[in-house]
């Protein structure tokens, strides 16, 4: 996967790609940035889920409490960020 988007990316900054596929470099990375934000919430959430998980983690499992609402904490704020992201956009 990383291979594969490592050869689009050169790709496309190559002319003869550019007729065909119209994207920027700088547009190309606006918006894996933005997707990366939007798909980085689920994400976390799992992770947090898995986290506390005895069957998962195993002797690994997270037990303190402050670990445990920091990274809630962190997961809600990107959370918040992405819906402003969307409620902004056009304003």
């Amino acid at each position: 996967m990383l291979a594969a988007a490592t050869l689009i990316g050169l790709a496309i900054n190559f002319p003869f790609v550019q007729k065909f596929v119209h994207v920027t470099a700088i547009r190309a990375l606006f918006w894996s940035a933005v997707i990366n934000g939007v798909v980085a919430v689920p994400v976390m959430a799992v992770i947090m889920l898995m986290a506390r998980n005895q069957r998962v983690m195993g002797k690994f499992v997270l037990v303190r409490r402050w670990l445990h609402f920091m990274g809630w904490r962190a997961t809600v704020v990107m959370l918040v960020a992405a819906v402003g992201m969307f409620v902004m956009w056009k304003k």
